[in-house]
């Protein structure tokens, strides 16, 4: 096949900042120039190629970042044809190189003026009249023609950038968008686009289920220590090489709503690293995050002893499924992990409890060989007396005292609710408070679904400690093996933290953590307005009360890059409010807000459903049932976590519960009954479909805001875009949508 360069344009919008990258799209468009085998005009499919996989390659060296993005598109019709290849830029980016492959040809290309791919783009929108290619306008853009796509062929796109990026308060942050373009080229699913062009060949959408291979690697390197890493998009494998290398990978099926790929890191010399990150629109309430991370070089004298007692249920019912044999390698694998500095002893519990010793044994060879004897003898018979098995361990960690301030915990394990002597959860725990007056942490997990998870999430949570459940197919020994590794080292215990100059309210968690090695302290909140501020970090390092201080915090005014940070907040908050009424009992107060922040954030609750109208299903609904332009939303009932205690809902809603108290990263989480065809989030934002419309969940029609109505596709409609680009994100939903923004309502009608 005859080869020939590639014709690259390179545009840059003047005036605008634009901070992120995008994924690239291929358009389909007539031959400009007679060439073989090209379709005619009519039958020139209208929607973009579609995407079969996407590989980023990302080096950064002291904050210059190269990155590398290899695209592979398909051209499923039966004609040979042209595309105009887009790719969203950010200010101050250098393209090194773009490539096509024809073949086994690798083609390089060259480039033209901008002003013709501005005219090109503008037309391409314009002509369609597709809202979903608005999320390319108001971003500079990189274009190149592309040409030959073969029929039933793939086409690789390479393409290399680099940027400088940006480093503030010693936090670096990174992003590829790999969100945009996705609506573009139909793997969203949602209401029919408009098709401008009739032609027999139009490629359709992609069938339900199908996966995109996204994957990713980062690769980071740095004279300044790296201290925390953190993605609040992805589940990213953090390998580290000493405290100045990092290597940082992902990989995902794209599901129908992939997500733009965020990245922060912390360059700081201090033994604790710490990053702010801040969001605050005008007007409102500014929302925080802030990271605190661990030197990840420490060594052993760098990290605190500890006191711990393994509590283990070896009642009848753990006989089952081999319950025991797993929780006995589990314990095998938290004896063996023990530092030889550390204190520790075994209980185990059915009608009475059983001790190891009558005090504390050392860590060392002989403590862990007697320890070891002890787990191999365990039998699994008789009842279930939690009461009597976690006084007995509390009384021991409390004869030790706090002289030497070591972090104290106990790991309790069972699979059964109280059988055997004091019985009523209630009287368990005011025994528990009334024996644990020093702070000792408990950690409890719950085997199977016979559990009272009142019961134990309140050990764990009045307790300064966390609950954890192992369903029927999970296996006990992994997932209690994984926890002893992670609390394994303490490096940071007691903490404490000392604000100068601002005043952060709801912050969660509300009880903090110790910090352990290899792990991080991420807290998130509220704030007023925005300013600098002073933190002094306050905790116990191997019994010594430490002081780090940290100077010039700024809470941002008016900046929102961080969009995700409302979300995350309004995540945590729910878990918290329905800790609250799952201990305290349901009120008016606490359904209400959980209603109103599952209806804003679009975050799945007991107390929440989402109405979705199926096509034919209109008319058998008053539009007094529901208002054209607001989203209805309905309270349950009653809430499943005031009724169950024990059984599979129990166990599911306490691990729903603890999923948004410790929620790290904004997840795609959509109601019973909903779709990705029916509730949509852009940014900070969440949209529902009603009657055909795009609804903004924070429209209230008796707020009575100033309103802007705008005819899709209109003259006035692409000049506000151009005026105002970050319209252009929202806009791309469809063609009718109404959106809150900077204190107006915009209505954007069809007809």
């Amino acid at each position: 096949m005859k080869t020939r360069h590639i014709p690259l344009i390179i545009i840059a919008l003047i005036g605008m900042s634009i901070q992120v990258m995008g994924q690239g799209i291929i358009l389909p468009r007539p031959c400009p120039e007679p060439r073989p085998h090209c379709p005619r005009p009519l039958e020139v499919p209208t929607q973009p190629l579609k995407v079969k996989s996407i590989r980023l390659t990302t080096t950064i060296r002291e904050q210059a970042a190269v990155t590398h993005v290899e695209q592979v598109f398909e051209n499923d019709t039966p004609f040979v044809i042209e595309g105009v290849y887009f790719f969203p830029l950010p200010d101050q980016v250098s393209i090194t190189e773009f490539a096509m492959w024809d073949g086994d040809k690798r083609l390089v290309g060259e480039a033209r003026p901008r002003e013709e791919a501005r005219r090109i783009y503008d037309q391409i929108v314009r002509s369609r009249r597709d809202p979903a290619l608005l999320e390319y306008a108001g971003k500079n853009l990189f274009q190149a023609a592309v040409f030959p796509i073969a029929p039933h062929s793939e086409k690789k796109i390479e393409l290399t950038y680099s940027q400088v990026l940006d480093a503030e308060q010693g936090t670096v942050a990174w992003r590829y968008p790999l969100g945009t373009g996705w609506r573009a080229n139909g793997w969203i699913p949602g209401p029919p686009r408009p098709i401008p062009m009739q032609g027999s060949h139009i490629r359709p959408q992609p069938p339900a289920g199908a996966r995109v291979r996204i994957s990713g690697e980062i690769r980071v390197f740095s004279k300044t220590p790296i201290k925390g890493i953190y993605s609040p998009s992805h589940d990213m494998a953090i390998d580290r090489k000493g405290e100045q290398e990092a290597r940082v990978t992902f990989e995902t099926g794209a599901s129908s709503s992939p997500r733009d790929v965020q990245l922060f890191y912390t360059l700081s010399k201090a033994d604790f690293g710490v990053s702010l990150l801040s969001h605050r629109e005008p007007g409102r309430d500014g929302y925080f995050m802030l990271l605190v991370s661990p030197n990840a070089g420490l060594d052993r004298s760098s990290t605190s002893a500890k006191d711990v007692i393994f509590v283990l249920d070896t009642s009848g019912s753990m006989a089952d499924a081999g319950k025991i044999d797993k929780a006995k390698a589990a314990l095998r694998f938290g004896v063996n992990a023990l530092d030889e500095r550390d204190r520790f002893n075994l209980v185990s519990f059915a009608g009475e409890e059983h001790l190891l010793a009558d005090r504390l044994l050392s860590g060392n060879e002989k403590g862990k060989k007697d320890a070891l004897e002890f787990i191999n003898k365990l039998r699994a018979t008789g009842g279930t007396n939690i009461n009597d098995a976690l006084l007995g361990a509390l009384r021991q960690l409390q004869s030790t005292g706090e002289s030497d301030g070591r972090p104290r915990m106990i790991v309790f394990l069972t699979d059964g609710q109280p059988t055997v002597g004091e019985t009523q959860a209630a009287k368990i725990l005011a025994n528990a408070r009334e024996a644990n007056k020093t702070g000792i942490r408990v950690f409890s997990f719950g085997v199977g679904y016979d559990v009272n998870t009142l019961l134990l999430d309140s050990m764990a949570s009045e307790n300064r400690g966390a609950a954890g459940y192992i369903e029927p197919n999970e296996d006990i020994e992994i997932k209690v093996s994984n926890f002893f590794s992670k609390v394994n080292h303490p490096v940071l215990s007691d903490i404490k933290l000392d604000w100068k100059g601002v005043e952060p309210e709801l912050v969660y968690p509300r009880v903090l953590p110790d910090i352990f090695h290899g792990s991080q302290l991420l807290l998130v909140g509220r704030y007023k307005t925005g300013h600098k501020a002073g933190l002094t970090l306050i905790g116990r390092v191997n019994g010594r009360e430490r002081r780090f201080n940290y100077a010039d915090l700024s809470f941002a005014e008016g900046r929102t890059e961080n969009e995700f940070l409302p979300h995350l907040w309004a995540m945590r908050r729910v878990g918290f409010l329905l800790e609250q009424i799952r201990l305290n009992g349901e009120s008016k107060e606490l359904k209400d807000e959980i209603v109103e922040l599952g209806t804003r954030f679009g975050i799945v609750t007991p107390y929440t459903s989402y109405l979705v109208l199926e096509p034919g299903m209109r008319d058998s609904i008053s539009r007094r049932d529901v208002p054209q332009g607001v989203v209805n939303v309905q309270a349950a009932p009653m809430a499943m976590e005031t009724v169950d205690v024990a059984g599979r809902s129990a166990v599911m809603s306490s691990k729903r519960k603890a999923a948004l108290q410790t929620a790290d990263k904004v997840t795609v989480d959509l109601p019973a009954g909903s779709s990705e065809s029916s509730i949509r989030r852009i940014g900070s934002k969440t949209f529902y479909l009603r009657n055909g419309a795009w609804i903004d969940s924070e429209f209230k029609a008796e707020d009575k805001l100033p309103q802007v109505t705008l005819k899709f596709g209109s003259d006035e409609y692409f000049d506000l875009i151009g005026k105002e680009p970050g319209l252009a994100d929202f806009f791309s939903l469809g063609e009718k949508l109404t959106l809150v923004w900077k204190g107006k309502a915009y209505l954007v009608q069809n007809d």
